[in-house]
């Protein structure tokens, strides 16, 4: 983790209302100066209040922080940004990454801002449109047959050629970057901000090796030092396979590598084994590490674009599972202020809303067989 003066974290006066609403509105807390930044807006994302979900929960206070309007479209522009700022502040020539998507994608749009070349290194049956995303920002991507071949090329780049990693390279995983770990301190800043300097009870966070989930924490940490909260939050891990989860019935330090029951949906969070950052942080909490299966997600996923018009990738509907779950088992109180993580846009892999939608209505060329037609689905009144 990156280490800071101790003169940092002592009372200091909240960002001005004139400040800007990005993520450098607290630039002076992040480890790279606004002078040296690698920037294309992001941050400063809007919470949204989720009534309607929060109706169907049983909840009052349900929040849904919106990362899905960030430039590339997710909550990974904080650490690419962060990470990529870093490097070339450092002299790095190359970005590389080892991503399904989100982190690869965000990597690739920061160096092609930076002048940076970028390689990526993913695996055969990526999304789509993520792998043209990622190419149309310039870089190069490697389809490896095997997952763990990607950490193994990157580690070699890494240590023999001097390429700068935005994302994990060897295992079992600590954690990405950690100058771009940072960039996800800012979440928890706006988030407070934007609640009037409420402090959520609940932070739910899709989780896959936990970064966000890390940043996040140090952010409520820094806000207590700076006297503009006087609590943290409870911090909750939806996970695909229940590798924390494991690990916290076993009171081990170590998750375990859960054998797969289904290939999950959620491919940005689609990781058999967790890690300890994670395990960490929710124990620290006294938060939860809660499984969500396919089914919960294709649910949540719907929900949420039909009742909040949220559009997100599979993974994130893993937060509103794990909400779900929690609220039942009454972990979760009617009362208490609940913040979601909307990680990334439903544009990123739209093929999976789209396997549950069904064929579009096909209406034949004759105007009064049409309207008849529209009539008999009960979309025109009869």
């Amino acid at each position: 983790m990156v280490a800071y003066e101790d003169t940092l974290r002592t009372p200091r006066a909240k960002p001005a209302a004139t400040a800007e609403r990005d993520l450098w509105r607290y630039g002076d807390l992040l480890p790279v100066d606004r002078s040296q930044s690698v920037s294309l807006g992001e941050g400063g994302s809007p919470l949204h209040r989720l009534d309607r979900l929060g109706e169907e929960l049983g909840l009052l206070h349900l929040f849904g922080k919106d990362e899905t309007r960030n430039p590339t479209w997710s909550f990974k522009d904080r650490l690419a940004c962060l990470a990529v700022s870093s490097a070339k502040a450092m002299g790095a020539q190359v970005i590389v990454s080892s991503s399904s998507g989100n982190a690869g994608a965000a990597a690739a749009a920061y160096a092609a801002k930076a002048g940076l070349r970028c390689v990526v290194f993913t695996f055969k049956g990526t999304s789509g449109p993520m792998l043209t995303q990622m190419r149309a920002y310039g870089a190069t991507v490697i389809a490896c047959d095997h997952k763990d071949d990607r950490w193994t090329l990157m580690e070699h780049a890494v240590r023999h050629y001097g390429w700068f990693p935005t994302s994990p390279f060897f295992g079992p995983v600590v954690g990405s970057n950690p100058y771009g770990i940072e960039g996800y301190k800012t979440l928890a800043y706006e988030i407070v901000e934007q609640l009037d300097w409420q402090v959520p009870d609940w932070c739910v966070l899709p989780v896959c090796y936990g970064d966000a989930l890390l940043g996040m924490w140090r952010g409520f940490e820094d806000m207590l030092s700076f006297g503009w909260i006087d609590r943290m939050p409870r911090m909750v891990a939806a996970e695909t396979y229940g590798s924390i989860a494991a690990a916290l019935d076993d009171g081990t330090d170590s998750p375990p590598d859960i054998a797969k029951r289904e290939d999950s949906i959620a491919v940005s969070i689609n990781a058999t084994r967790g890690t300890y950052q994670s395990l960490d942080i929710v124990r620290r909490s006294n938060g939860a590490a809660v499984t969500t299966g396919n089914d919960e997600l294709l649910r949540w996923l719907d929900l949420l674009a039909r009742r909040e018009g949220l559009f997100v990738e599979a993974s994130t509907a893993a937060a509103l599972a794990a909400v779900d779950q929690l609220r039942k088992s009454g972990t979760i109180t009617r009362d208490q202020l609940v913040v979601t993580l909307l990680t990334a846009s439903g544009l990123k892999d739209p093929g999976t809303a789209a396997s549950a939608q069904g064929e579009v209505l096909a209406l034949p060329g004759n105007i009064e067989e049409a309207i008849a037609m529209l009539q008999n689905q009960g979309i025109f009144p009869a």
